[in-house]
């Protein structure tokens, strides 16, 4: 009895499920006698083991029997009638079935339910007591050391449970911040399926959306334990009308399966492919609208199964989640409608300065053909040649310098720093104003980022002629640690900053083309002081 109480008192000291189970088994071997003792968990449905632990058998044993028991033959029995079973001889009992090959001898055996409050939490299981039969008085105490132990293993799922939530709403509301911010949907999904899969325990998760002809889907994000499947599974496609996940979007309703061959609306040839063996099936819904679905694969217990909790965990993601990718949708589209609207308005200015420059040079050489053909002598003749020859030297470059403003060559040839360096050599000999140029470039940037700049490069000095009157501009272009930045300087008119709208000058369109690669814009000015414009875009992609 003193043992009894001692271990009674180190039985609810103890948080940790998985060191409580195992000391209730030692502590029962000890009390009885027992050569073996084994306590096996009851899963959430009630008709299974999602965890046998024991003792009395050695790692070598335990190898060699292969995998623990689900809950079958005399552990069914106990499992289904939920009442102390003491057998003289275990293998005599009909409802026997034996035991695997390699596994130990076991004659004499007791046990015993593990409850509280008429809830069966498992078994305990106790076989070759030394010096015969197990007794009244080995039940009683095995019975009273389930009692304490049934309420012990309450308390430490319910420590288990609590600090296991309360992690779990960390982890949340630490992807929610991430989330928000994020509007590139495959790294947005992957960053879900991550967070998700370490919170739950899973093997697999899937971030899945539909393909834009809307037939199929496609998995867009995968994390996983086997990281070649997982890589493999990207851009993998589902038959929509065929599949699980195809249901689930259709419906709009979350599913957990505990077993995904029984399940009639599941794909088998996909589930061999992913080796899967349970499931969970969230949508990602966002004002009624399903955008796609997050498929979650085999828990990381024996059975596999997920937990409603588990189910609530996935659906609170997939919340979250639904309403980011409904946001990046939106910002992808307003992005679309205002790189459109810039193209239109640069379309425009080129109409214009084709129609108004070059058409007019075009008809000045038609006119001076005509002269020619009209010259009475030579000399008139020559003269109008010479005429000629000017308009369409002055309209080349005019086309040059259109073809410069749209793509300029160097850009792809040689990079930004030569291309700006062009640039300015055209806008100083075109405007007259002293034009100076420092680039501090260690390699060639990504394109967005070079076409970006040299736009917001060429935008400022298109300010410059039109609103500072300045004297002189400086276009400096230096890599610092992981970005770049570009400064435009001059000594103009400047302008208050605070009377003068952002479009007037073509900030906005600046701004919009740096948001695209993550950069930033800041713009300093003052009557009479000139004006900076200094671009800053991360070198990294995203």
């Amino acid at each position: 009895m003193r043992e009894l109480i001692d271990a009674s008192i180190a039985l609810n000291s103890e948080l940790s499920l998985d060191s409580l189970l195992q000391k209730t088994v030692e502590t029962a071997a000890s009390l009885t006698g027992a050569r073996y003792a084994a306590l096996g968990v009851i899963d959430e449905s009630g008709g299974a083991l999602e965890r046998f632990v024991t003792t009395g058998i050695d790692a070598e044993q335990r190898k060699t029997i292969g995998d623990l028991p689900r809950g079958r033959g005399i552990l069914g029995v106990l499992i289904r009638e939920a009442r102390p079973l003491r057998l003289t001889h275990l293998g005599d009992d009909p409802r026997s079935i034996g035991f695997p090959p390699g596994h130990p001898p076991m004659d004499s055996f007791l046990g015993v339910p593990v409850m509280l409050r008429g809830v069966a939490y498992g078994n305990l299981y106790l076989t070759e007591k030394e010096g015969g039969d197990f007794t009244d008085d080995d039940e009683e105490l095995i019975g009273l050391l389930a009692a304490q132990a049934a309420v012990a293993i309450e308390n430490a799922r319910l420590y288990e449970s609590a600090t296991r939530w309360s992690r779990q709403l960390e982890i949340l509301h630490e992807t929610v911040r991430s989330i928000v911010d994020e509007t590139d949907v495959a790294r947005l999904l992957t960053l879900v399926c991550e967070r998700l899969r370490g919170l739950i325990r899973a093997r697999l998760v899937l971030g899945i959306l539909p393909t834009e002809s809307g037939d199929a889907l496609r998995v867009i994000a995968a994390d996983g334990e086997d990281a070649i499947l997982t890589a493999k599974l990207i851009g993998h496609e589902f038959r929509q009308n065929r599949t699980k996940v195809g249901r689930v979007l259709e419906r709009q309703q979350s599913a957990r399966i505990d077993s995904l061959l029984d399940d009639p609306d599941v794909d088998q040839s996909e589930t061999r492919s992913l080796g899967a063996r349970t499931g969970l099936y969230v949508p990602l819904v966002a004002r009624g609208r399903a955008l796609g679905v997050i498929a979650v694969h085999d828990k990381d217990s024996p059975s596999g199964r997920f937990t409603d909790g588990d189910l609530r965990v996935a659906e609170i993601f997939a919340g979250r989640t639904a309403v980011a990718l409904a946001l990046s949708e939106r910002v992808a589209r307003d992005t679309v409608r205002r790189v459109v609207a810039a193209q239109e308005e640069e379309r425009r200015r080129l109409a214009l300065e084709l129609h108004d420059e070059t058409g007019q040079a075009l008809t000045s050489i038609l006119l001076g053909l005509k002269a020619i053909g009209a010259a009475e002598t030579k000399e008139d003749a020559g003269r109008a040649e010479a005429e000629v020859r000017a308009l369409v030297v002055q309209a080349l470059q005019d086309v040059r310098a259109l073809a410069v403003e749209l793509r300029p060559s160097a850009l792809d040839d040689f990079g930004l720093g030569s291309a700006v360096e062009r640039l300015a050599q055209t806008f100083g000999e075109r405007s007259g104003i002293r034009t100076t140029v420092e680039t501090h470039l260690e390699e060639r940037l990504r394109p967005e980022v070079e076409t970006t700049l040299y736009r917001v490069v060429q935008e400022a000095l298109s300010n410059v002629v039109k609103h500072a009157a300045a004297e002189h501009v400086s276009i400096v272009i230096t890599q610092r640690g992981a970005g770049v930045a570009a400064t435009v300087d001059d000594d103009g008119a400047g302008f208050d900053e605070s009377t003068v709208r952002a479009d007037a000058l073509g900030l906005t369109g600046m701004r919009e083309r740096l948001d695209l690669v993550g950069g930033t814009l800041e713009i300093e000015s003052a009557p009479g002081r000139g004006t900076t414009v200094a671009a800053q875009v991360p070198l990294a992609s995203g």
